[in-house]
């Protein structure tokens, strides 16, 4: 992926979460904080797990594989939303995170 579609990514992924605030605001009265949108995060990766186990035929969902992609972009989204959300440059650290584990693994 090119860095213009990267950067496409996380424009469209940051103006789906200010939707979703606002739907929040309409809901409760408030935005998610942080720390909501984290335990939303997680609670989404644990059901990847869950469907990767339907995949493996581990655990039985007719459905796992259609759940188990949306849950996987679903997944990168909420990842790009915590790291705007705690002032960090995702594609930065996702660069630093790729050089510092290949620079382990040589």
């Amino acid at each position: 992926m090119d860095q213009n579609n990267f950067d496409e990514i996380i424009k469209r992924s940051l103006n789906i979460r200010e939707k979703y605030h606002n739907l929040e605001i309409q809901q409760n009265g408030k935005e998610w904080t942080a720390e909501q949108d984290a335990l939303a995060y997680l609670t989404d990766a644990g059901l990847i797990g869950r469907n990767v186990m339907s995949h493996e035929k581990t655990w039985s969902n007719k459905n796992a594989s259609e759940e188990l992609e949306h849950k996987l972009g679903e997944n990168i989204w909420w990842l790009i939303v915590l790291a705007d959300r705690t002032g960090i440059d995702i594609k930065e650290a996702l660069e630093n995170f790729l050089t510092k584990t290949e620079n382990l693994l040589q």
